[in-house]
């Protein structure tokens, strides 16, 4: 019966809002992988049905582009950039544009949770030892790789999955969205440094000398030859995830880089909790529930094609469930989204991702790396800081989206 999956359906989505399940040591991954194998036990979901339900062209852009990121991991050049970023001379708001610039600037073209899972010690380590406070500057730096990866296409998860299922063009989406991304670099700065102005008033210690950080320049040189030739890919009629295959495969091919290490360093967490979310929402896609649904929300216009339908969506739905959750949940049911809808759709969702630590997958990352460099992050300190940010970064895009013409009010 449609209830059962509409009850499993539900309690998965329960289950991303808590992250957890009491008692369990559990992870949103864990629930979703559950919540696939109760209904193929159940029989309400085929393994046939399951492979059809699965984006797997999502999935082969998502693992393409971690490995990219992989060959910049292992040639070093995350922890040298944040290495010489934390030991800059200059005040310490300074300091912040540094940080914000760079993880904004990385995070367009790398995928901001890679950005932050790899410069979050880093930077915590380097700013204590200037003898400051490293919690306005890992803020900056998780409110920079969201509103950063912003831009582009290939920037975080969210937009990823919107580029592939909607078919967006990579430079029409960069030219609709790189201003207001950029703009959102500037107002996490100036939100930060007022909402932290106390701790920013100290200036930093002189850095002490530290040695270097392990980088291979050649391997470093040849991720962004491989970052370029991609680009020029997506602008030809290949298909995105085969063009990105192909770059992967290339680099894979390494006569320096062991390709064990490499795949190591994907995020088959994340790529396992797509599978499964797909699985759980196109079940729940099938049920009469949801044809009702989507009904009810045409016949009273409340589909979030519209910019004063789309901002309660995107910010609640990013704030409770995740923006990833919510992109998938709100895919699923949406039917006929036009570029211009799924462009406002990835913009505002991923900056609502700054709103609460609970939004995005780099808060939760960089929190979590914060407590093992012994930097406590608390919900309070992303919320001080996230709120106000966000609302001036979704103000910002609002204004930008109507005026270029991509949305409506």
């Amino acid at each position: 019966m449609d209830s059962f999956v509409i009850a499993v359906f539900l309690l998965t989505y329960l289950g991303m809002a808590f992250g957890s399940v009491p008692g369990l040591k559990i992870d949103r991954t864990g629930i979703a992988l559950l919540a696939v194998v109760v209904l193929l036990v159940s029989g309400k979901v085929s393994v046939k049905a399951m492979g059809t339900s699965i984006d797997v062209p999502t999935l082969l852009l998502l693992f393409a582009l971690m490995i990219v990121s992989a060959q910049f991991q292992l040639a070093g050049v995350y922890g040298a950039v944040a290495t010489r970023v934390a030991a800059s001379p200059g005040s310490s708001k300074r300091l912040l544009a540094l940080i914000i610039a760079v993880a904004g600037a990385m995070s367009a073209v790398l995928a901001n949770d890679v950005v932050c899972f790899a410069m979050t010690p880093i930077v915590a380590e380097g700013i204590r030892r200037r003898g400051l406070d490293p919690r306005p500057f890992l803020l900056g730096l998780v409110g920079a790789a969201n509103a950063g990866s912003a831009a582009t296409l290939i920037g975080n998860p969210q937009n990823i999955l919107i580029g592939q299922v909607g078919g967006l063009n990579f430079w029409n989406f960069l030219a609709a969205c790189v201003v207001p991304a950029a703009l959102s670099l500037v107002a996490v700065h100036v939100c930060v440094a007022w909402v932290w102005r106390r701790e920013l008033e100290q200036e930093p210690n002189p850095a002490e000398a530290q040695p270097a950080p392990e980088e291979h320049r050649w391997q470093a040189i040849k991720g962004g030859i491989a970052l370029g030739i991609l680009a020029l890919l997506f602008a030809a009629p290949l298909p995105r995830e085969v063009g990105a295959m192909v770059i992967a495969a290339l680099l894979l091919a390494s006569r320096r880089m062991c390709s064990r290490e490499m795949i190591g360093l994907v995020d088959w967490h994340l790529l396992l909790l797509f599978a499964c979310l797909f699985v759980v929402t196109g079940a729940f896609a099938d049920t009469e529930l949801a044809r009702h649904w989507v009904e009810a929300l045409a016949e009273h216009g409340l589909f979030p094609d519209t910019l004063k339908s789309m901002l309660p969506v995107a910010l609640v739905a990013s704030n409770s469930i995740g923006n990833v959750p919510a992109v998938m949940l709100i895919l699923a049911v949406w039917p006929t989204p036009d570029p211009g809808a799924l462009t406002g759709l990835a913009l505002l969702s991923t900056l609502a991702g700054n709103f609460l630590l609970v939004g995005s997958m780099a808060n939760i990352i960089v929190a979590e790396r914060a407590q093992a460099s012994g930097c406590r992050l608390s919900f309070g300190d992303f919320a001080r800081a996230g709120i106000p940010t966000t609302l001036v970064t979704m103000a910002i895009a609002v204004l930008w989206l109507r005026a270029g013409g991509w949305m409506s009010w």
